[in-house]
Parts: C-alpha cells; structure tokens; sequence
C-alpha cells in the first residue's frame, strides 16, 4: 500500500443539504461533473466525496445503523491561530455545530472541533511545530 488517501467519502442523510454545506458554505470546490447520488470536492491531495449513507453503508455491507461517536475526526490545518476562529466561524454560520470552541491545546497548538450537518467531526487547528499539509502561499 502507498502512503497516501485517495478519497474520503462520507455518509449523508440528505446529500443536497450536505453538498450546499460543504460548497456554498465551506467555500469546497466542488467537482463539475454530473453524477446522481454523489458530489465530488476536489482537494489539495485528495478527493471529498459525499454520498447517502444507507447506500455508503450498503456498499460496504455494513448495517447503516448506529450513532454517536464515530471514533474519527477529519482535521483541517491551517497557518494561523486567528484562521481557526475564522474557519470554526464559517462552519458555525454555514449550518455546522460548534462541538469544542478553539482554545489552547496540550500540545502547544490552538484548536477546536465543529461537526458537520451529519455530526463528522471536524478539527481546526493550528500548529506551531509543524507544517502539515500543503500550505498556503
């Protein structure tokens, strides 16, 4: 296996509120091609796929029961600490819940968490030790 991730799919309950939240209200590229039942993002890297959940779950065939803590969180990096206030606030305004307000972290950083309108976590963070992922010039 290659390090890398290719595509990163997530099961929505209702995909056009899903595709608006992530295009018009995170600002994600979206993908121009037509395909029924599943929008594309394009990313620095990778791919964001959205797709129904029951039909995600059927195509794994695994049960698409269950809820809660889904023992994942999705992170979003980004170059300053103020830029994690802006992100967390954008998510807040574009129809996300604020799980965790950014605050200092343990190890040094500054972060906090939203969850997306199908409760994916999402952190922001910002750190100082590090550069991860492509950075913004």
């Amino acid at each position: 296996m290659k390090p890398r991730i290719s595509m990163i799919t997530l099961g929505v309950s209702d995909l056009d509120r899903a595709t608006r939240f992530y295009e018009e209200g995170l600002g994600l590229p979206r993908y121009p091609m037509e395909s029924a039942g599943v929008a594309f993002f394009a990313l620095q890297g990778t791919w964001l796929a959205l797709y129904p959940w029951s039909a995600l779950a059927e195509d794994a065939t695994v049960s698409a029961e269950g809820s809660g803590f889904r023992g994942c969180a999705l992170a979003h990096n980004v170059s300053t600490r103020e830029e994690v206030d802006q992100v967390l606030e954008q998510a807040v305004n574009a129809g996300a819940r604020l799980v965790k307000p950014a605050q200092d972290a343990f190890w040094g950083g500054y972060s906090g968490y939203f969850a997306d309108p199908d409760g994916h976590l999402w952190e922001v963070a910002w750190n100082p030790f590090m550069a991860i992922g492509p950075q913004d010039e």
